[in-house]
C-alpha cells in the first residue's frame, strides 16, 4: 500500500553498483530502510543527490509490516536547502547533528514530536541568514527533551550539575562527572534559551568546547549504545 510521509535522510548506503540503502527517519514509520534501485545512475528518477545527511523530504512510499527493505514510490526535497550546503560552517554542524541523530535513533518508533522539532529546526538551521557558533549546543540541549532526558531548570542553590543522574544538585554528587560553577550557569543559560535569542548568549571558543564535551558526556549515559561521537572534531576546527 502506498502512503505520503515526510522523511529525514540519515545514511546512505552503497547496495549495488547501481542502488543504496538509505535509512530515513519518516513522520508516520519512525526510522525505515528503504532500497532505491539505480540511485546512484546519472539519470536516475531517485538520485543519490536527493539522499544526502539531512535533507529533508516529500515521500510516497511502500510500506509492509515487519523488518524487511521497504521501497520508495517517489521522492523530493521539501524545503530544498538554500545555505546549508554552501555553508562550510552550516555544512560541519549538519555533519554533526547527522551522526548524533543517527546513533540516537537507530531504533526510533514513530515520534512525530520529535520528528517535528528534528524537521523544524535544520529548516531554521538553513533559513536563517547567521548562524549562531552555539546552535549545536542548544539543539542537542532540546533534542534531550524528545528523548526522555531533559533536566528540569536549577532552583536557587543548586550550583551543580549531575551527568550522571541529569540533576542540578547543591552539593557535588560522590562521582567525578558532574558540572561545576561557572559552567553550571552557563548550562543553565542554554537550557533557557530559545533559537531565536542564540546570538545574546555570549560563549568563549573554550567554554563553547567544554560544553560540547560535557553535553557527549550526557548524552553517553542517557542513550544506549551511543558510542563515541567523532564529527565534533571537524565542527570545533570550523568554528574556531
Amino acid at each position: 500500500m502506498l502512503h505520503k510521509t515526510r522523511g529525514i535522510v540519515l545514511k546512505s548506503t552503497h547496495y549495488s553498483e547501481s542502488s543504496v540503502v538509505v535509512q530515513v527517519f519518516t513522520e508516520k514509520f519512525g526510522l525505515q530502510s528503504y532500497i532505491v534501485n539505480g540511485a546512484r545512475k546519472p539519470k536516475a528518477k531517485i538520485g543519490i543527490t536527493l539522499l544526502q545527511p539531512l535533507h529533508l523530504l516529500d515521500m510516497v512510499v511502500y510500506h509492509r509490516i515487519g523488518p524487511s527493505l521497504q521501497r520508495i514510490s517517489e521522492a523530493r526535497q521539501r524545503p530544498a536547502f538554500q545555505t546549508i550546503p554552501y555553508d562550510m560552517g552550516k555544512s560541519a554542524v549538519a555533519l554533526f547533528l547527522n551522526e548524533v541523530l543517527y546513533k540516537c535513533l537507530r531504533h526510533q518508533s514513530t515520534d512525530e514530536p520529535l520528528f517535528n522539532y528534528v524537521f523544524n529546526a535544520v529548516s531554521w538551521l538553513d533559513n536563517t541568514e547567521k548562524m549562531s557558533a552555539n546552535f549545536h549546543l542548544l539543539f542537542l540541549l532540546k533534542l534531550s527533551r524528545y528523548l526522555g532526558f531533559h533536566p528540569a531548570q536549577p532552583k536557587p542553590g543548586q550550583a551543580f550539575f549531575d551527568l550522571k543522574d541529569g540533576v542540578f544538585c547543591s552539593r557535588p554528587p560522590a562521582h567525578p562527572l558532574v558540572l561545576e560553577p561557572p559552567y553550571t550557569a552557563l548550562f543553565a543559560d542554554l537550557l533557557a534559551t530559545s533559537f531565536d535569542q542564540l546570538e545574546t548568549l555570549r560563549l568563549s571558543l573554550a567554554n563553547r568546547r567544554f560544553l560540547l564535551g560535557r553535553i557527549l558526556d550526557f548524552y553517553q549515559f542517557h542513550v544506549d549504545n551511543l558510542g563515541e561521537i567523532k564529527s565534533h572534531e571537524v565542527l570545533e576546527a570550523v568554528l574556531d
